[in-house]
């Protein structure tokens, strides 16, 4: 059932905490390296302030798991926020207790104020019934506009929202889930899925659910040593996870049972060690020596992925092909970003997740060059695999 959201209250002289999602990278001089998050909320922030209300901001940043972090602090966010919207962002130095609350009772409509990282309270993460309802009590109508913590179920996604009595979704958290779900539930096909990045285990769902849609899967990345193993390859010192070779290896047989195309690697860029990036050396799978490691997909591998993606209408992605992070290593990511850009132009649908993916597109100044780049990766890949996000399910229906 479609969400209720900004749109369906009146927010006149009311009291807005919304969560947002300004888990952003920090330089080492505490400044904002990518606000992309934060512009993405901007559309919420500009409704409730333009409608009269006034604003309580909530959030995380990274894992300071309880403890107070200054380097952590969400106050670089505050003055960056100031500058975006050219006027003031009040800040509390803690989320709850009585110096927050005098300051959230104390806004005027059309006045904000953003709270201080919530995990510095380990009860944020533990969902903790006493910690929401001290949150709960900043506002009258509680806001979700956070897809990139959606699949959390916290205090502050579903905690709060569980005690309030208005729960309502924001633009993006709306916007993002609109879209995500139409591309599972109505894709353009030929539908081809490229997945990568490290942990196999973010993925097995992802290729179960939309081994219903897909005409192909595209496996690189730290992932695809896994599914290599299963296939009986060598695989060096490469990236694997020996509790999956199994599963890898029924979800390969279920493709095939099932008519689906599936592509691994057949060449890689190996290096001895990724502590000491080297330039690495290209070699066939079946070649790949003991003493090395796959860090990249080779360029065999690129064009047989660029093959498989030609005829595709639309294309999910999620995953970097190598670790990008590394010029060397970067070839595949970079690679396979640029086709989506190419057939982005040419009318297919390009989906990008959220998290590395992301990134490297950023990274490669190519972000705006898709059809829709996610702002939550565990969120979207829970999505794509199916299940239910915790803080999407305590928002309130649309009748």
């Amino acid at each position: 059932m479609p969400k209720l959201t900004l749109d369906d209250l009146n927010l006149l002289n009311k009291r807005v905490l919304m969560r947002t999602d300004f888990n952003v990278p920090l330089s080492s001089a505490g400044q904002v390296e990518d606000d992309h998050r934060i512009r993405a909320a901007i559309p919420s922030i500009d409704k409730v302030l333009e409608d009269g209300g006034s604003l309580i901001l909530m959030s995380h940043l990274g894992r300071p798991d309880g403890k107070v972090e200054a380097k952590l602090s969400l106050k670089p966010v505050a003055e960056l926020l100031s500058k975006i919207l050219s006027r003031e962002v009040k800040f509390a130095d803690d989320c709850v207790g009585k110096e927050s609350l005098a300051l959230s009772s104390s806004l005027k409509a059309g006045e904000l104020l953003l709270l201080e990282n919530l995990r510095f309270h380990k009860e944020e993460t533990e969902n903790g019934s006493e910690f929401a309802q001290a949150l709960a009590v900043h506002g009258d109508i509680y806001v979700n506009d956070a897809f990139g913590t959606a699949h959390r179920k916290h205090a502050s996604t579903y905690g709060v929202p569980e005690i309030m009595d208005s729960a309502v979704a924001g633009y993006l958290m709306d916007s993002e889930v609109k879209y995500m779900s139409s591309i599972v539930d109505n894709p353009r096909i030929p539908m081809v899925v490229v997945l990568g990045g490290a942990k196999v285990s973010d993925k097995i769902p992802v290729i179960k659910n939309l081994s219903k849609l897909a005409d192909a899967f595209l496996i690189g990345g730290g992932m695809a040593f896994t599914f290599l193993k299963a296939m009986g390859h060598p695989i060096g010192k490469s990236l694997v996870d020996e509790n999956l070779v199994e599963s890898c290896k029924e979800i390969l047989r279920e493709l095939s049972k099932k008519g689906i195309n599936y592509h691994l690697p057949t060449d890689c860029v190996a290096v001895s060690s990724i502590d000491s990036p080297e330039l690495g050396d290209v070699c066939f799978i079946d070649e790949l020596g003991d003493d090395k490691m796959g860090v990249d997909i080779g360029p065999m591998t690129v064009a047989e992925f660029d093959h498989v993606l030609e005829g595709a209408k639309t294309v999910i992605w999620n995953g970097p092909m190598g670790i990008f992070e590394v010029p060397h290593w970067s070839n595949g990511t970079v690679s396979v970003g640029k086709k989506l850009v190419e057939l982005t132009k040419t009318g297919t649908t390009t989906v990008v997740g959220g998290g590395d993916t992301a990134s490297a597109m950023k990274q490669m100044n190519l972000s705006n060059d898709v059809s829709h780049i996610s702002t939550g990766g565990g969120a979207s890949l829970e999505l794509l695999s199916g299940n239910a996000l915790p803080g999407l399910e305590m928002l309130q229906e649309k009748e």
